[in-house]
């Protein structure tokens, strides 16, 4: 395979921008997860600072063809610091799919790509206020949160899908989750619940894990999301997947690197 490029080329990034029925303010944040995922944190920062410079998407009234510099110039200094936020916190739901070491490797990839105006410092202002959930909310109360985000997402199926994880051979599997979706993935004071199962697409898209993607194409739509919207955020990262070298395999590719068969859809 030829080696591929350090940063994503400017063209793939503002097509990736003007993605028909995309949600405002995802594309960036997709393309961060989905290249976390691919165990390519060396591209992120470019993809941030092409963000900050040309803004987060078209919004009501824009058609995703508004030239570059217009819109660069409505890109505000608090707009700014917002989106390197969402940009950070999707790192860290994405955890919950691809793991602590990738999003590690990302976060500081990023923040040294990260003009200093725009991080937020240790023991300074929390935007998620997560550091009150670990030491001044009581454990039950952001586990309940928790288990109602995650009753939101799987819906009817939901007892099923958690007992099925309280009794794969250890309960500690279920324990995990209801960690990670209560101190985790229900904290919506940076992205919201929709945006949440967005990022948890952009996550396992990369990992060829269909049953697992199956359940949170539905659960988008569950928080809120419409069937357009959820295609488009699959068309995004599987665009990027491919930008990055994945593929389809065919059934003499033993070895190969890609999906063994069609990406779960609506």
């Amino acid at each position: 395979m030829p080696l591929l490029p350090p940063t994503l080329p400017t063209a793939f990034l503002s097509s990736l921008r003007a993605t028909p029925n995309l949600p405002h303010h995802i594309w960036y944040v997709l393309t961060g997860v989905t290249l976390c995922s691919l165990n390519r944190a060396d591209k992120i920062p470019g993809v941030l600072k092409h963000a900050l410079e040309t803004g987060p998407g078209p919004g009501p009234g824009e058609n995703g063809k508004v030239s570059e510099g217009v819109v660069a110039a409505r890109v505000s200094a608090e707009e700014q610091k917002a989106m390197a936020r969402r940009m950070r916190e999707a790192l860290i739901k994405g955890v919950a799919i691809g793991g602590l070491p990738k999003a590690i490797n990302a976060l500081l990839a990023l923040k040294q790509g990260t003009p200093s105006h725009l991080q937020d410092e240790p023991l300074s202002y929390s935007p998620t206020s997560r550091p009150v959930d670990i030491f001044d909310v009581p454990s039950s109360t952001v586990l309940h949160r928790g288990q109602s985000f995650f009753d939101r997402i799987y819906g009817k199926v939901s007892k099923r899908v958690m007992g099925q994880m309280d009794r794969c051979g250890t309960e500690d599997l279920g324990l995990t989750a209801r960690l990670m979706y209560g101190y985790v993935l229900s904290n919506t004071s940076v992205l919201s619940a929709v945006e949440s199962s967005y990022i948890l697409m952009a996550g396992l898209i990369p990992q060829d894990v269909n049953p697992q993607l199956k359940g949170h194409l539905k659960g988008a739509i569950n928080n809120g999301a419409t069937v357009e919207e959820v295609r488009a955020v699959r068309d995004v990262v599987i665009r990027i997947c491919e930008a990055e070298g994945m593929k389809k395999l065919g059934a003499d590719d033993a070895n190969g690197w890609g999906w063994r068969g069609d990406v779960a859809t609506l």
